[in-house]
């Protein structure tokens, strides 16, 4: 009797061996794309912070050849032209803290990740990832897109760094006016210079807050208008 049961789960062992069990596959997202920034993109709805880089702040400032320039806007630019109406695909890895998906994105057969990176527009975000280090040290040797002057690295800006001369982050930068705030809960929500609570609101780049050009750039982004 004890041999019959032995062989019994011998035969069962095998036959679970046999069975495959599928392998969790990192989920695709392909279609039009929304340039929100120099390093997030909107397909079908969904916000992608694009996986290993990291892009100046649309506020922020760099100089090359002694002149100052928004090189936040210069990655969105760049970027949106490369783009150009593609369609782009992008192969999930993670999400972040706010809920974005973050991935690797193909257009026109490239990775636009690496791109951004080898074209000085990006620096590798080895805090992260080191998976563009390499395009990153070429753009520095080729003296590329930021790697052509001077400029602080976004991570350090977002904790308040700033070049001498550029103003601090609560001083609108430009005609960038709408304060993007983030509440005790988490909520995100976009102040109008004649809101309620514009005046009283500070902007903490550390903790994720921003600035923002337009409406239509703040709700892209994921924030919500103030109520009042």
């Amino acid at each position: 009797m004890a041999h019959l049961i032995t062989r019994t789960i011998l035969a069962l062992v095998a036959i679970v061996a046999l069975v495959q069990i599928p392998v969790p596959v990192a989920a695709e997202i392909a279609g039009p794309a929304k340039v929100i920034d120099g390093d997030t993109i909107k397909i079908h709805g969904a916000r992608i912070r694009l996986h290993g880089i990291d892009a100046p702040e649309s506020a922020q400032v760099c100089k090359a050849e002694g002149k100052s320039y928004r090189c936040g806007t210069s990655a969105t630019l760049a970027l949106t032209r490369r783009i150009a109406g593609k369609p782009v695909s992008c192969d999930e890895r993670d999400k972040d803290r706010y809920g974005r998906i973050v991935a690797v994105c193909h257009a026109g057969g490239g990775d636009l990740n690496a791109w951004l990176v080898s074209e000085g527009l990006a620096l590798a975000y080895r805090r992260y990832s080191t998976d563009y280090v390499n395009q990153e040290q070429a753009a520095q040797e080729a003296k590329r897109g930021l790697w052509r002057g001077e400029f602080i690295k976004p991570w350090h800006w977002r904790k308040g760094k700033r070049m001498a001369g550029e103003k601090t982050a609560n001083v609108a930068p430009g005609t960038c006016r709408i304060k993007g705030n983030i509440s005790r809960k988490g909520k995100r929500i976009y102040h109008l210079p004649n809101g309620r609570y514009y005046a009283a609101t500070k902007i903490n780049e550390g903790k994720g807050e921003r600035w923002f050009c337009s409406e239509s750039e703040a709700k892209d982004a994921g924030w919500r208008r103030s109520s009042q």
